[in-house]
């Protein structure tokens, strides 16, 4: 896996990306729990994917090694419940809230969780 390349004008942008993302997925959220429909989400589902293949592509930018480490692992399984929202519609808020509990945990867990390499058994900073 690549080391990546140094970006001084990421965090930054992460920043700004993770709050629009927030914001998108709270539309998300909010409107499936409201029972609005597809249509009406539009928007805010793709502003919400758009925004978070950005930053998952900021991570992979600094280094691949993240796919396996404890911040990667939280955002293939938020994915994954992301997932089975859509393959069980009637259970979507449940799913997409759990897939919320993940993505929060994820993002503010302490560093030695974030950067924890299940492969390596250790902790790998960019």
């Amino acid at each position: 896996m690549s080391e990546g390349f140094p970006l001084p004008w990421a965090r930054p942008f992460q920043v700004g990306l993770r709050t629009a993302h927030i914001m998108a997925m709270g539309l998300v959220l909010g409107g499936v729990a409201l029972g609005a429909g597809h249509g009406r989400l539009k928007a805010s589902i793709a502003a919400t994917v758009v925004s978070g293949v950005l930053l998952f592509a900021l991570d992979l930018a600094k280094g691949t090694t993240v796919i396996y480490q404890g911040s990667g692992v939280a955002v293939l399984l938020k994915l994954a419940l992301l997932g089975l929202g859509n393959l069980v519609p009637q259970q979507r808020l449940g799913w997409y809230l759990a897939a919320t509990a993940v993505a929060s945990i994820g993002s503010h867990m302490p560093g030695n969780w974030r950067h924890f390499s299940l492969i390596h058994g250790k902790v790998i900073r960019h």
